[in-house]
């Protein structure tokens, strides 16, 4: 590829990413300083290099997979963050009442604003992260909330009223039993052992159990649900890109966004930011999953953003460096 080709290449990606629309001779004669001719001529000899593509919609060209592969491996520059942005993700990091994995949560909330894009923060599960205490704070006759605390730091409280049958001297009761018996319990198996190991123990003592049980159940489904070791910012943020506009495309890509084995396999041990474009990755043919991982006090795991192939490829690098860096300072 001659130089007049890799900087047309440029234009052609970087106008693309912006307004998704097919670039066409014309709209490049001011830029590259050469005749509506030349231009096309270069652009017909991109695509028989298989880096463009024609549409039917259009006279124009929007690049391949291939393109969009080249323009990453390069010509690409990374983008700075503006101030706004970087400060931001800088104030959640020098919140010390957050833990680690909130902090990142939280960042990749900021990031998916930023984007409209989707963001995953896949954590390693851990033995290390585990039930530390269950308190029960009542609020009135009926009422209660349920603190529960994690090893790692994590705090949850969930308000739960007392089901009419039940005595409220039960619900305490059934508290100092969990925490007799399950502190210490991986959060991930918490709701197991209270269905096949509490159960048992309450139905002998409480003659409304079953009430007593479903009660703190919901309590720990919840808990262990925001402990997993999967988490999304933005979720529905890809929707809003005009590539998935059809109905059958939107259900393809929500259904694997619920697959939490599929976006496991998102999980990285590379080093740096990696870029993976459609076909490269296990995720989707029709998106790019950037991606890198991170550790840092003894905590480890894959942070990444998925967006369709036209994606800022220079801006979400450079924000997931970020937040790397910031993890790892």
């Amino acid at each position: 590829m001659n130089e007049r080709q890799k900087v047309l290449l440029k234009e052609i990606v970087e106008s693309y990413i912006q307004d998704a629309r097919p670039v066409g001779s014309k709209a490049l004669v001011d830029k590259l300083k050469c005749s509506s001719a030349t231009i096309r001529n270069e652009m017909s000899a991109l695509e028989d290099l298989g880096f463009l593509e024609k549409t039917h919609t259009s006279s124009g060209r929007v690049p391949s997979k291939e393109g969009y592969k080249y323009y990453v491996d390069n010509i690409m520059q990374p983008r700075e963050l503006n101030g706004e942005e970087m400060l931001k993700l800088q104030t959640i990091f020098s919140n010390n009442e957050l833990v680690l994995s909130d902090a990142i949560k939280e960042c990749l909330e900021i990031i998916s604003e930023i984007t409209n894009y989707t963001s995953v923060v896949l954590g390693k599960e851990s033995e290390h992260n585990t039930l530390k205490q269950l308190q029960i704070i009542p609020i009135d006759e009926r009422k209660v909330v349920a603190l529960v605390v994690a090893s790692n730091g994590h705090v949850e409280n969930k308000q739960v009223f007392i089901p009419e049958d039940v005595d409220a001297r039960e619900i305490v009761k059934t508290s100092e039993i969990i925490n007799k018996h399950l502190v210490g319990t991986p959060i991930s198996e918490v709701p197991s052992k209270l269905e096949f190991e509490i159960k048992p123990r309450l139905s002998s003592i409480i003659k409304e159990y079953e009430s007593v049980y479903n009660m703190f159940q919901s309590v720990f489904n919840d808990f262990a649900e925001k402990n997993s070791d999967v988490f999304f910012g933005g979720r529905t943020n890809i929707l809003k890109q005009p590539e998935f506009d059809e109905i059958d495309k939107v259900k393809n890509i929500m259904e694997k966004l619920e697959d939490y084995e599929l976006v496991k396999r998102i999980e990285s041990n590379e080093d740096g930011v990696n870029i993976y474009i459609g076909d490269e990755n296990e995720f989707d043919k029709d998106v790019t999953v950037v991606k890198t991982s991170y550790k840092a006090n003894g905590e480890e795991g894959t942070i990444a953003i998925i967006g369709p192939t036209r994606m800022e490829y220079d801006k979400v690098v450079t924000l997931l460096n970020f937040l790397k860096s910031q993890i790892e300072r």
